[in-house]
Formats: structure tokens, C-alpha cells, sequence
């Protein structure tokens, strides 16, 4: 799917905090996790851990990568890779932008420089 699906107004997600967005709704195998950085940045990745079953949008969010909540795989909230051990396997970014204050979300297509 590559139209977008508004999320969110951007002052509804924290800086530091992440929302999920349902599979049957983003039209993926797996929830999207939309994470409001502390550079003040949108970033979206898939929401499984790609080590371990965890939420993503669960984990903490610190210059501009996410924590694994449950082995504390990071993860590049820009580009998804694997930054650390125990994850090996980048995570799948999306493409988020911010139009008229609302978060919207483009699953299944990459993000610019990614």
C-alpha cells in the first residue's frame, strides 16, 4: 500500500513515545510502530522486534533509535537497521511526513536515504 494513512495529529504523540498502528489497518503482516523522536522527527518501523516477539513501540526511544523492551536490541528509528546484538535483522521502515499537523503514514514505502 503506498497512499497515505493519517495516524495521528502530531501533538497527540509525545516526543519520546510511540504509537502502533493495526496491520489490518496499515495493510502489512505486522503492526507499524510510529515513533515521535526526541529530534523532534516522525519515524515508523515495523513493530516486532526482529530478535525476539516484542513491541517496539514499547521500547525507549533515545537519540534517534529505538530499545528493544525485552533484550534491548536498537534499532536506527531512521532507517531500521540493527545496531546492536542480539538483532542481526534490520527492521522494515516506512515513509511518515507531517502535513497540516497530521502525522500520516505511507506503509510499505521506504523513507528517503534509507
Amino acid at each position: 500500500m503506498s497512499e497515505g494513512i493519517r495516524v495521528a495529529a502530531a501533538d497527540e504523540i509525545d516526543e519520546g513515545e510511540a504509537i502502533t498502528v493495526d496491520s489490518t489497518t496499515a495493510g502489512t503482516t505486522d503492526d507499524i510502530a510510529v515513533f515521535h523522536s526526541d529530534d523532534g522527527g516522525f519515524y515508523a518501523l515495523n513493530d516486532t522486534c526482529t530478535h525476539e516477539e516484542a513491541s517496539l513501540a514499547e521500547g525507549w526511544i533515545e537519540d534517534g533509535e529505538v530499545e528493544c523492551p525485552v533484550h534491548s536490541a536498537r534499532f536506527c528509528l531512521k532507517t531500521g537497521a540493527a545496531l546492536c546484538l542480539p538483532a542481526t535483522v534490520n527492521a522494515v521502515a516506512h515513509k511518515v511526513e507531517v502535513v497540516d499537523g497530521d502525522v500520516i503514514l505511507y506503509p510499505g514505502v521506504a523513507p528517503a536515504g534509507s
